[in-house]
């Protein structure tokens, strides 16, 4: 019961964060994406690719962004976030 909890927890909050996808036109030419927002869609580039597949004006990647700032926090969340998942995985001990 715990697991589908959780399961429905997290499918709900993927959802929930789907608002902040790049491409959504939060971020123009006069309000660029920058360091932080780089950190998030970095860290949402996993959803961003699904949802991409269905709706063309979500990409993975902002196009108005700050420049280097912005691919410095992007490459820094997809680095870190999807390294940090094998942090989270049991080792199987040798016996």
């Amino acid at each position: 019961m715990k697991q589908v909890l959780l399961i429905l927890l997290l499918i709900f909050a993927s959802l929930l964060l789907t608002g902040c996808l790049p491409g959504d036109g939060k971020n123009t030419e006069d309000n660029p994406a920058g360091f932080l927002w780089g950190i998030w869609h970095g860290w949402m580039a996993p959803i961003s690719l699904i949802v991409g597949l269905f709706k063309p004006e979500i990409r993975i990647y902002e196009i108005a962004n700050t420049g280097r700032w912005y691919d410095f926090g992007f490459y820094l969340a997809v680095v870190g976030g999807f390294g940090s998942i094998s942090l989270g995985r049991r080792k199987k001990s040798r016996s």
